[in-house]
């Protein structure tokens, strides 16, 4: 069923006199991926950051799943179920992917840090990373230690971890930052199959994914929205092309 998953009103965060966000507001969809983009400074970082939790907004609220989460911890919203991928890639090198699946799983059981039990005799936590791999297309990879995976492997591993901590909504800043271009086709066909259960967001350079793959696109300059849409729509407005996308990345 398509709903709002997470909602942005008016969400602002300042640095002394800088406004590195400015009055955004958007809604995320169950079943729909909702790319945000822009140049270098534009605030989309930042964004992700508010509705994470790693940083708290100088006003305006957000709601996850109808509950006001405005101003909590980044492990609190976490656990309220939202997920988020970080532009530098965030894993446990010296770990097996199965390893890093499964801490992460871990973390959403009861007692999660009981010290004298094997964490192979958790059960849940188990059967959750046995479906995130499953999920990422990572299963023949499990017993492969993470820091000897190709980049985007390891990019697939991290998502992969999120998904074992059973998120509603997906925060993915960069997921195909520094990939080939068959890589970057698998990437494309993993979050395509996990449209359908999850609401996410997605900071990307990449246009030609960004078109692929967005039901809607945010295009921010400056902290602020000047234009929001369906991909058509954002391809045709005069402002993104003159600010942003520039002639030849939207007609070419």
């Amino acid at each position: 069923m398509t709903e709002v998953l997470l909602a942005a009103r008016a969400l602002t965060k300042r640095f002394g006199g800088l406004a590195a966000v400015s009055e955004v507001t958007l809604d995320l969809w169950r079943d729909r991926i909702h790319a945000v983009i822009g140049p270098n400074g534009a605030g989309k970082s930042t964004l992700t950051n508010l509705l994470s939790g790693d940083i708290a907004p100088t006003t305006g609220t957000v709601t996850l799943a109808g509950r006001d989460v405005t101003g909590w911890s980044p492990e609190r919203i976490s656990r309220a179920g939202l997920g988020r991928s970080y532009q530098k890639t965030n894993i446990f090198r010296p770990f097996t992917v199965w390893e890093n699946v499964r801490l992460a799983a871990q973390s959403r059981t009861p007692h999660a840090a009981r010290w004298l039990r094997p964490a192979s005799s958790v059960r849940e936590a188990n059967e959750r990373a046995e479906r995130a791999l499953e999920l990422a297309g990572l299963q023949a990879r499990r017993d492969h230690f993470a820091g000897a995976a190709s980049h985007g492997e390891q990019r697939q591993l991290e998502i992969a971890m999120t998904l074992a901590t059973d998120p509603q909504v997906l925060l993915l800043d960069e997921p195909l930052a520094g990939m080939g271009t068959a890589e970057a086709e698998r990437m494309v066909e993993l979050l395509l199959r996990l449209k359908k259960d999850h609401a996410m967001m997605l900071v990307e350079h990449d246009m030609d994914a960004v078109f692929a793959l967005a039901d809607h696109l945010t295009v921010m300059v400056n902290g602020q929205v000047i234009a929001s849409g369906s991909p058509p729509e954002v391809r045709a407005d005069a402002g993104v092309q003159s600010a942003y996308l520039g002639e030849e990345q939207v007609h070419g």
